[in-house]
């Protein structure tokens, strides 16, 4: 048996207040820390637990012996005025475990309800209170135009440049100068040009080829920012902090300033640029057979988008760009080979739209579609591959330690549950025999051109594994490649300034570009692994609070729609007309009780039998929009829904409101309640998401975490279904009820040890009610508060003949968790839809029977 140890690793609370331990030994489970040992602990805090096993059990428990590193700087809610003295910072999403209280002299004048970025100055331990102050107002939290600056600082993605930065920028010209141009090849008389979307502005790359006897000739050109960003520079401390450029409707996070990603490396037309070239001869069938690595200096030949491009291939005349006509032309002939050749070799080919928000000038939607992949698109990226596999074979070919972009082969669960996936939908094909990518790509094209291709194309998605930067090379299973870094975008990815800089100590006489050590490498993988997957959840936020401030102008309309996941909670809805989806709950589904048949992955009606599939058509009524929280509730059309808006403002007294949910309360007494040991609580592991592609490449990079692809999690959903939410302990049993704070405790002695704290700090001791205070308000007093007519009203009295309404005005959600950060299709994009536990006024919004 395992003795205890302490290990370091990483804490997740949950919002009942108990957490989850990750240890950085990744072969070790994941840990249960109870309540009583979260105090003062918050989501993403670095910490050295005690950990021991259960006796009798695999699982494991621990407590916190100290804290390391906080993980939350930056605290973003709405400012809550208390008095003239304080005010606050709800803690909405439940990750702080309390609210952060700020003086009013520390809220830079923030208005109550207003949106504002805090930092701490005490965190809750050593009888400390939770103390902060505003650093910038960001504004009403309603207004569009502050959806971006709340998800940036949110997330605590790095905006604002050094000071440092902003000096060293200064110093670089508009053109470069002509001695950066001795010793560099000179290609300014190649018609090279960028082809790229309307709206870009910093151009990586620029492509060109050739036909010879030997086949095609390909030049990628790539901005040479390793020779203006130096190592241990403030601008490369700067875009080493950011990883990653981050890019949001009609906005961008730069990770470079402007001066380098849109001027002196951005690769502009008709104005000299530094490269750094990949020349790769392929023969006809696509194989490579000799590439050379070299700085240059080129001039692009023309600024071509994508549409222009697809005009030039599909055979119409762009005056404008007759002069790249044929290389256009030579390119596009280039990438059809490349491509037959990868998915010959068993690259996935996975198409799935991605969502276009149209955005006006005050941040609103206009419009969501789904972005058409044009062959122009498929171009560059065949050219992009070409040229990040060339590298990775060369640095491989040295022995040099590189930074690869690998792709873990999924495993066998989430392979078997994609089986049994496409099974539903009718596929005959097996993918436990042969190569494992020629499998898939055989049973996806089995749905091409049916309306279920899409969602099976995000099935396979979620089931990969998710890719990231790791100087152990193991491949890249989703495009079947052996080498793969990435060496294309180093304006926007600093993985890719690294393989720059490593590529020219090998090419480059008197190199003053050092290689790194493997220990280096893996700490870099680690950092800007973590950047990219914070760019994306940022990035996806913004979609969903966008998308919900779409939908909100169609709560009451009816829509068609296509069931995209099934869950024990309810059903997911992906629209036709638009991109976007939203949540049934189980509630919203009609008058039947369904069951979830895991085995065939459907919601079945108890009575009647019906059943809810993957892939089923379902009209849908849109019933809450929450831009807020970046979450849409749909109910099944037809389907009458109760009006549980709480907040909504009425012409009751205070004693009225108290009242009457007195009276509800009294009713809903005697319906049994819900189990606290649910196996369903919302999981909680918000840093393994799901990653979007590069905007030209690795479209796999989109595969899931450990728990999101199927693989066995160290802790298995249903685990710790026992211990249910924070008033249960661990081994089971009731919860010991707290008479004095009125809520659960993990076990007795915390309650003790909350209680004596009481007793020390308010010189205050629980005491028993008795038996006429436990009977609640006298029957008449209510009747007096409210009047008799309000009382009946309120006890269902004279309801019965009442109409009831069909729409309710707004629907509540069922937690106020933090926004999703997964994607839109995703079964846990809302986790924190699916249990109205955690909200005691969502507890007592049921649909009436």
């Amino acid at each position: 048996m395992q003795k205890k140890q302490i290990l370091p690793g990483t804490i997740k609370r949950h919002p009942d207040g108990f957490g989850f331990f990750i240890p950085d030994d990744k072969e070790h489970p994941d840990v249960y820390i109870p309540r009583t040992s979260m105090e003062g602990i918050m989501t993403n805090d670095k910490v050295m637990a005690e950990v021991y096993p259960e006796k009798g059990s695999d699982r494991f428990r621990g407590e916190i012996v100290k804290v390391i590193q906080r993980g939350t700087k930056t605290f973003v809610g709405r400012f809550y005025k208390l008095n003239d003295k304080y005010g606050i910072l709800r803690d909405e999403g439940k990750g702080w475990g309390q609210d952060l209280r700020i003086k009013i002299e520390d809220s830079m004048e923030a208005k109550d309800k207003e949106l504002v970025a805090a930092e701490a100055i005490t965190y809750p331990e050593d009888g400390k209170q939770f103390t902060g102050k505003v650093v910038s107002v960001i504004g009403n939290a309603l207004d569009p135009l502050t959806d971006i600056k709340r998800v940036i600082l949110s997330n605590n993605i790095p905006e604002a440049f050094s000071k440092e930065t902003l000096e060293e920028a200064k110093r670089y010209k508009e053109v470069p100068d002509e001695k950066d141009f001795k010793g560099r090849k000179d290609l300014r008389g190649i018609d090279l040009i960028t082809i790229d979307g309307a709206t870009a502005k910093d151009f990586d790359d620029a492509v060109y080829v050739e036909v010879n006897n030997e086949g095609f000739l390909l030049y990628v050109a790539i901005a040479d920012v390793s020779h203006y960003v130096q190592v241990g520079t403030a601008i490369d401390r700067d875009a080493y902090e950011r990883g990653t450029s981050v890019y949001f409707p009609n906005f961008v996070v730069p990770m470079l300033p402007e001066v380098l990603s849109n001027g002196l490396c951005s690769l502009n037309p008709h104005v000299p640029r530094l490269c750094m070239v990949a020349e790769m001869q392929f023969d006809f069938t696509g194989e490579m057979t000799r590439s050379d690595f070299y700085e240059a200096v080129m001039e692009s030949k023309s600024r071509v988008t994508y549409g222009e491009a697809q005009e030039i291939i599909d055979g119409n005349v762009v005056e404008k760009h007759a002069h790249v006509k044929e290389n256009i032309l030579r390119l596009a002939d280039l990438a059809k080979i490349l491509m037959g050749k990868r998915f010959k070799d068993g690259s996935l080919d996975l198409e799935i739209p991605e969502t276009e928000l149209v955005i006006d000038g005050a941040g609103v939607p206009i419009d969501i579609q789904r972005s058409e992949r044009l062959f122009s698109h498929r171009l560059i990226e065949e050219m992009m591959l070409a040229a990040n596999v060339a590298v990775a074979k060369f640095l491989n070919s040295r022995n040099v330690p590189a930074l690869y972009r690998i792709h873990e082969p999924p495993n066998e669960q989430a392979i078997r549950l994609l089986e049994k996936y496409m099974a539903t939908f009718g596929g005959k094909t097996k993918l436990g025999q042969g190569k494992l990518q020629k499998r898939l790509t055989k049973a996806l094209e089995e749905f091409e051109n049916r309306p279920e291709a899409q969602i099976l194309n995000i099935l396979t998605l979620r089931s990969m594994s998710q890719a990231k930067y790791s100087p152990n090379n193991v491949g890249h299973f989703g495009l079947g490649f052996e080498y793969y870094a990435h060496f294309t975008s180093p304006i926007r990815r600093y993985p890719d300034l690294i393989i720059h800089r490593l590529l020219k100590n090998q090419v480059v006489k008197s190199s003053q570009y050092r290689l790194m050590s493997e220990d280096d490498l893996a700490t870099a993988g680690t950092i800007l692994s973590a950047a990219e997957q914070r760019s994306t959840k940022a990035e996806r936020q913004v979609q969903s609070i966008k998308k919900a401030r779409f939908m909100e102008k169609f709560i009451g309309q009816e829509l068609d729609g296509m069931i995209s996941s099934v869950a024990k909670f309810g059903i997911f809805v992906l629209l036709r007309e638009y991109d976007c989806d939203g949540l049934i709950r189980l509630d919203d589904l009609g008058g039947d009780k369904y069951e979830f048949d895991e085995e065939n992955l459907k919601l079945v009606a108890r009575r009647s039998g019906f059943t809810y599939s993957i892939g089923d058509n379902i009209r849908i009524q849109v019933a809450a929009a929450d831009p807020e929280l970046g979450q849409v509730n749909f109910v099944k059309a037809g389907v009458e829904i109760e009006d549980h808006d709480e907040d909504e403002e009425d012409d009751r007294t205070p004693a009225q409101a108290s009242s009457e949910k007195y009276l509800k309360r009294l009713r809903k007494n005697s319906e049994k309640e819900r189990e606290r040991g649910d196996k369903d609580y919302p999981r909680i592991h918000n840093d393994r998401k799901e990653q979007r592609p590069s905007r030209k490449e690795d479209r796999f990079a989109k595969g899931k975490g450990k728990e999101e692809k199927g693989e066995k999690s160290r802790f298995k959903e249903g685990r710790f279904e026992k211990e249910g939410k924070a008033g249960k302990g661990f081994g089971g049993g009731k919860p010991q009820k707290s008479k004095f704070f009125g809520d659960s405790r993990e076990d007795k002695s915390g309650q003790s040890l909350k209680q004596d704290k009481a007793t020390k700090q308010f010189n205050f001791k629980p005491r028993e009610l008795d038996s006429e205070e436990r009977k609640g308000p006298d029957e008449n007093l209510l009747r007096m508060i409210l009047g008799p007519s309000e009382f009946r009203k309120a006890n269902r009295e004279d309801s019965a003949g009442e109409e009831k309404p069909k729409l309710s005005k707004k629907l509540r959600f069922s937690e106020n968790s933090k926004l999703r950060d997964e994607d839109s299709y995703s079964v846990k994009n809302s986790e924190s839809l699916k249990d109205s536990r955690l909200d005691k006024k969502k507890k007592t919004a049921k649909k009436k029977k």
